[in-house]
């Protein structure tokens, strides 16, 4: 199972004057990651909102800038789950650079009617797979630090 990581190139439009990512930015990367990782479960924001009259929206966020992104890097964005409730998601994101932490993004988004903004109940069509990407993250993280713990027990 792979992670949940996204790789974006930096571009001359997503950075101020001295060719550093503006602040404001940094969300869209953490944005376009949440809707890639959707599609790779087969949800499609805009079918939601069309068929079923749904959106997700941000309840709250927080963004911690470590170091710089800068023009023409390669990052790569994290999407991770924390917790899903029956109307909202928490997620922690992360932005990298060969490994090396750029930026964290906590987030809480909830499911709401597109017509009125009301608080809906996530569909448990998106919210089982949802858990399934989530249980699959877990699985894999474990053995991953289960390899890197006997790896480092073989050579320590």
């Amino acid at each position: 199972m792979k992670k949940n990581n996204f790789t974006y190139r930096i571009y001359y439009e997503d950075t101020d004057a001295g060719g550093v990512v503006y602040y404001a930015n940094y969300l869209k990367f953490f944005e376009r990651a949440r809707t890639d990782f959707l599609r790779t479960l087969g949800i499609s924001q805009s079918e939601l909102s069309q068929k079923e009259n749904l959106v997700f929206v941000v309840r709250k966020c927080e963004v911690e800038y470590v170091f710089p992104a800068r023009l023409d890097d390669e990052i790569e964005v994290s999407v991770e789950i924390k917790k899903i409730s029956a109307a909202s998601i928490s997620m922690e994101q992360k932005m990298t650079k060969f490994g090396k932490i750029l930026s964290t993004l906590n987030i809480d988004l909830v499911c709401v009617a597109a017509d009125n903004f009301k608080p809906k109940k996530i569909p448990s069509s998106i919210s089982s797979s949802l858990d399934r990407k989530a249980e699959d993250l877990v699985s894999f993280n474990s053995a991953t630090k289960t390899r890197e713990i006997l790896d480092a027990a073989r050579q320590g």
